[in-house]
């Protein structure tokens, strides 16, 4: 340790009458006033208690020797980690969110965790294969879907802040009676990419927060019919995406990642198994500006409009760069946006012949995927306009698409970043 000495104020400094030169002063000798400044003074050398409280009385002069090293005490611990939780505390306090949306993203996250385990877990806890049912999208559940969907919906439940839950695996909305406070509508996928289940490939949950609104149950009388109510319920939750709140999805592959935007930029959290916590990793993520990858699944090529086939054949075309795109397709929405969002590039999972509207749902995947999107700097289109300005018809449509980056490649076209049922005319 080394103490400069440098001058001071005289009210700065404290004076005790002494004979004692303040030259043999050691460095050491110091005594704190505040938090910044340091104060050197010297003690007698020979030892005898008479002599300390003579040289007491006597008068030293001691000095400032300067302020402390601002770095030293704001040096940040190595043990220091920034939680999902303590995050979501620090936006409540400092306005951004309100109490009872922190509790419903923490019911989320623990959903999540939960989720995350299960999968990891699926094919030692007989997890794996169909459940044999068909869910209300025709397509034959597996046994995870069903276990993901009532754990999400029994942590929401239990938050006791939620009015309306609407999940991709159910037919209707539903009107939470354990609501105390708050009535969040709280849209959900349970498990996309489920199919990818039973080869341990990659999935992921999704989910997007929308307003309170009191119209589903307000002026329903005692003698209202369910039918009543759940038409309320399902016109307040068929709101368009510019109305979310929150939307993030979480991630269950080689780690379990938690990502999440409030409006003010997109957070990745990962699950840090030794803790059990979602701990903060990356911060304000963006979209690159030139990206390099595109996620299609080709091999419904024959079946897509001309436009669209022209489209995907300039993606491939390597330009005056000499530098194609590159196809990676992993078949979990969650999954390839991710790799997407963090490396640049298009997804797309375009209408076709067979599906008229392509198979991604606006409510529960298209809205909450392009909310993050454009929170990263990237764009979400149906091929004619912003998936946040469609207004839902059913809770179930799936007529929608995502999330463009604007940005010319070798000076011929923009890039896209985007599911697209429908097919674009051009490269904006």
């Amino acid at each position: 340790m080394v103490a400069t000495i440098s001058p001071q104020p005289s009210s700065q400094l404290l004076h005790f009458k002494t004979t004692h030169s303040t030259s043999l002063l050691s460095p050491f000798q110091v005594s704190v006033s505040d938090t910044k400044t340091l104060w050197s003074c010297p003690t007698t050398t020979g030892g005898s208690r008479r002599r300390q409280v003579a040289a007491a009385a006597g008068g030293v002069r001691c000095m400032a020797v300067g302020a402390a090293p601002e770095a030293e005490t704001k040096k940040r611990s190595r043990f220091e980690i920034q939680t999902l939780t303590g995050w979501l505390l620090k936006q409540e306090q400092q306005g951004v969110i309100d109490a009872e949306l922190t509790i419903v993203l923490s019911s989320i996250s623990m959903a999540c965790k939960q989720i995350g385990s299960l999968v990891q877990r699926a094919s030692i806890s007989n997890l794996t294969g169909v459940q044999g049912a068909v869910n209300v999208q025709g397509e034959d559940q597996k046994k995870l879907d069903v276990v993901s969907n009532e754990v999400f919906s029994n942590c929401l439940r239990s938050s006791g802040r939620t009015g309306i839950i609407a999940s991709e695996e159910e037919d209707v909305p539903v009107a939470v009676e354990e609501s105390y406070s708050g009535n969040y509508i709280v849209v959900f996928d349970p498990l996309d990419g489920s199919s990818n289940i039973d080869a341990a490939v990659s999935t992921g949950s999704i989910f997007g927060i929308y307003s309170p609104n009191d119209e589903c149950l307000a002026d329903v009388g005692d003698d209202a019919t369910l039918d009543d109510v759940k038409e309320r319920c399902i016109v307040n939750v068929c709101q368009p995406g510019s109305n979310l709140l929150a939307a993030g999805y979480c991630m269950y592959s080689s780690s379990v990642i938690f990502v999440l935007s409030i409006g003010k930029g997109v957070f990745a959290f990962t699950l840090d198994p030794m803790y059990g916590e979602f701990v903060l990793t990356q911060e304000n993520i963006q979209i690159p500006k030139s990206g390099k990858i595109y996620s299609f699944n080709e091999g419904n090529y024959q079946l897509w409009d001309d436009k669209l086939k022209k489209y995907m054949d300039d993606l491939k075309d390597p330009g005056p760069s000499g530098k194609p795109y590159s196809a990676r397709y992993i078949g979990s929405l969650v999954g390839d946006f991710h790799r997407t969002m963090l490396y640049g590039g298009i997804y797309g999972y375009p209408r076709d012949k067979k599906s008229k509207n392509g198979k991604l749902r606006l409510l529960y995947e298209c809205a909450p995927m392009s909310y993050l999107a454009e929170q990263a700097g990237g764009k979400g289109s149906d091929g004619h306009q912003r998936v946040l300005d469609i207004q839902p018809t059913e809770v179930n449509s799936s007529a929608c698409s995502t999330l463009r980056r604007k940005r010319g490649r070798s000076g011929k076209v923009g890039e896209i970043f985007g599911m697209i049922p429908m097919p674009i005319a051009r490269r904006v």
